[in-house]
């Protein structure tokens, strides 16, 4: 089959993603695919997100499930990433009667790019199309049927009423303070606007669920908007700086320039058409989050729900830590470093607004939801001043981290100050568990998420050892010491025996009797945390030389790395999966779908067998990151995930965020090029590189031999280039020499 031909067949089976550009050279954004995993292996699916990079106005069709074929009325805005939507338009004709304040339609001929949503309601023969800016938006409806044609503005939770010559509103996000606000104008002043309550019609003379915009039988209808988390005011004042056009063309042709020029920041060339389309769709979806709040200098904050002066350095906000400090943030911090700096002066500033003063974990438009388990933002201070960004605050961000990691409760999903189980891992340097007969006495543990003792145990270690190489970088030596030594806290429940964390009672005993697969639960989160024993047995970090010696050395720790890999599910997927839904994308009891798996192919580069690492990185990217609608092995997380595709499929990750250290893989390209936010550039050349030759024989940094399967940051931020020879068979002695190994943050001593 020819190129041409196998061109044009997939862009046929992905529903045109690439019609625009079937005939051109494909840019980066040509190749974003937004569709990839809209139809998830069990839960979350990703969502065919239209937004440009960072933007706070983000929009995806409003549906019970991908393969319906009815969306609920058309987009306004997303507030927060997989939340909810907030307002909606729904173009109708209409017959008499009144009609619903949104209208479930049938489609047909959907296509998405991140700049762009075009779709036709085939029942009502109206074609829709969409595209946005950063704080505003703008569409066009055409009624292919004459008739009597209207468009319905409408808000769940809200109001919204006529102003002057367009249409203001406000809607409440969820339970929160916080508020969404619109303001709306046509392009075509509307012959009459009547509003909607309880789905009875009247005259919009007070402020309304939905208004309905009679445009007689003008054929095509133009609207813009601009939305605040502000003021309606604000919301005008966005739309009139950023749209002075009703022109679909002319905003899409911004936002696609807007998308090629990230993109574009690193460059890939070679691999096949589908390798360079998951690629770029990967490095798109780190650009979902987190988002730019700043308006006019301004932003409101859900921390003490006031508006403050951003003083000319934008806010941001919309990020969960848990899942992002392991790679989107280091990802971030190469390509954009003025972003990531804006984004640790956001949370220093949040926690500065906070009553308690604690560095958020899962920031929002809403506040902190104070999700999952561990305070990981001090990671992402931490990565970020190791790797040489400065222009932060780097004490009031350390002061901000350490309260949280003193004074708030350990308990997942919880905002709390100290417990009697905080007070006890204080004293005994470990998270209790509770025995199979015992009850939960301690108030304050969430009934579902329950105590996950080992995660929240390895967590508060790496997140004390990143503590602690602050405080040396701020030249305070008590506590460096102190929060040292308290990261060490992860050996209280390595079992010796087994080689696994293990939880541990109050008493001092283990849980028995024990299986490291299915003992915790649902999801296993009575000890551990959607994840089970086989995962969490590598969640150390910061310190792998010392589990490597743990384990017994480097042959035992390479024999239960290949053993992760290799140990069977242990019953029906069926009962698998029902207990652990998150733990998808399966190789063995490895889960390459949840973010604590991202490091664990890379760990044998520690032992002296980087070709296994090479192997594994090559065979998770094939199985489980796919060019098909089921492409993404479980829950994305807005960045999350892809983000470890991006740098794998470079040949190079950062196992240990907080350390200026990148463990090689194998690149997927024979060549890529970095645009590094300092203006220099590092490419990774991989000579010969193929889906077979996928092993490092050999490789050369800026010019030097190099047997080492890392390289530093530094090395990296001075631009320039490895060169990678590749072959089909491993070179087993490459990078195999133990002193050649990785660094590890922690020196293996008595603590």
């Amino acid at each position: 089959m020819t190129f041409f031909r196998l061109f044009i067949r997939t862009t046929l089976l992905l529903g045109c993603v690439y019609a625009d550009v079937a005939f051109a050279q494909p840019q980066p954004v040509d190749l974003v695919n937004p569709y990839i995993g809209t139809i998830s292996q069990l839960l979350v699916p990703t969502f065919p997100t239209v937004h440009l990079p960072n933007s706070m106005l983000r929009v995806y069709p409003d549906r019970s499930d991908f393969t319906t074929d009815q969306i609920h009325g058309l987009p306004v805005a997303m507030t927060t990433h997989r939340g909810s939507p907030a307002f909606a338009i729904s173009p109708v004709q209409r017959t008499g009667t009144v009609p619903p304040s949104v209208i479930n339609y049938s489609f047909d001929q959907e296509k998405i790019t991140p700049y762009r949503f075009r779709t036709y309601l085939d029942e009502v023969q109206i074609a829709v199309d969409f595209a946005p800016s950063h704080q505003a938006g703008v569409y066009a409806l055409r009624f292919d049927k004459p008739g009597n044609n209207q468009v319905i503005v409408s808000t769940e939770t809200g109001s919204l009423q006529v102003d002057g010559d367009g249409v203001s509103g406000v809607q409440s996000i969820d339970d929160s303070p916080a508020k969404l606000y619109l303001y709306l104008e046509t392009a075509q002043k509307p012959v009459s606007v009547e509003g909607l309550a309880n789905e009875t019609g009247g005259p919009a003379t007070k402020p309304a669920t939905a208004l309905v915009l009679n445009f007689g039988r003008a054929s095509t209808i133009r609207l813009r908007y601009g939305i605040s988390f502000i003021s309606v005011e604000q919301a005008k004042k966005n739309l009139r700086r950023e749209l002075n056009t009703y022109d679909v063309d002319v905003v899409a042709g911004r936002g696609r320039a807007i998308w090629n020029k990230a993109l574009d920041k690193i460059r890939v060339t070679g691999g096949s058409l589908n390798d360079r389309t998951i690629f770029y769709t990967s490095l798109y979806r780190t650009y979902e989050r987190m988002v730019a709040i700043s308006e006019d200098g301004r932003y409101y904050s859900p921390f003490d729900n006031q508006v403050h002066a951003d003083s000319g350095e934008t806010a941001y906000t919309d990020d969960w830590v848990w899942d992002t400090y392991r790679a989107a943030h280091p990802l971030r911090l190469l390509i954009d470093p003025e972003v990531e700096r804006n984004a640790i002066r956001s949370y220093i500033r949040m926690a500065q607004q906070s009553p308690e003063g604690w560095l958020p974990t899962f920031p929002t438009i809403k506040g902190d939801s104070h999700s999952m388990n561990g305070n990981h933002g001090v990671a992402v201070l931490l990565d970020a001043y190791a790797k040489g960004l400065r222009g932060f605050d780097l004490d009031a961000a350390y002061q901000a981290a350490k309260r949280a990691l003193t004074q708030k409760s350990l308990l997942p999903w919880t905002k709390a100050p100290l417990t009697p189980l905080d007070t006890f891992y204080q004293d005994k340097g470990y998270f209790p568990a509770l025995k199979a007969h015992e009850k939960e006495t301690v108030a304050g543990v969430d009934s579902w998420e329950k105590r996950q003792p080992v995660p929240v145990t390895l967590a508060k270690s790496y997140d004390d050892w990143c503590l602690s190489q602050l405080a040396k970088f701020l030249n305070k030596p008590d506590e460096h010491d102190r929060f040292l030594k308290m990261a060490y806290n992860y050996r209280k429940l390595f079992n010796t025996v087994t080689h696994f964390f293990h939880p541990k009672a109050a008493d001092g005993t283990f849980i028995e009797p024990f299986d490291y697969r299915f003992s915790g639960g649902m999801g296993a989160r009575e000890y551990y945390d959607e994840n089970n024993g086989w995962v969490y047995r590598w969640d150390v970090q910061h310190n792998v030389a010392d589990l490597v010696q743990l384990m017994g050395g480097p042959a035992q720790f390479a024999a239960n790395l290949d053993a992760t890999f290799r140990e069977p599910l242990g019953t029906s997927k069926y009962e698998f999966y029902a207990q652990l839904p998150d733990h998808t994308g399966n190789v063995g009891q490895f889960s390459m779908a949840n973010e604590p798996s991202l490091h664990i192919p890379y760990l044998y580069c520690y032992v002296g067998q980087p070709w296994k690492t090479q192997k594994r990185i090559r065979q998770l990217l094939t199985y489980w990151f796919r060019n098909d609608l089921m492409g993404i092995p479980g829950d994305e997380d807005g960045g999350g995930t892809t983000a470890f595709v991006v740098f794998s499929a470079l040949g190079f990750y950062p196992v240990t965020p907080g350390s200026p250290a990148y463990v090689l893989g194998s690149p997927l390209f024979p060549r890529a090029t970095i645009q590094l936010g300092n203006g220099r550039t590092f490419t990774i050349e991989a000579k010969g590189c193929s889906a077979t030759n996928k092993y490092i024989q050999s490789a050369t940094l800026n010019g030097r031999p190099w047997s080492k399967p890392w390289f530093s940051h530094a090395e990296l931020e001075k631009g320039g280039n490895i060169v990678l020879v590749m072959g089909d068979k491993a070179k087993t002695t490459w990078g195999a020499a133990l002193p050649d190994a990785p660094p590890s943050a922690l020196p293996i001593d008595s603590h």
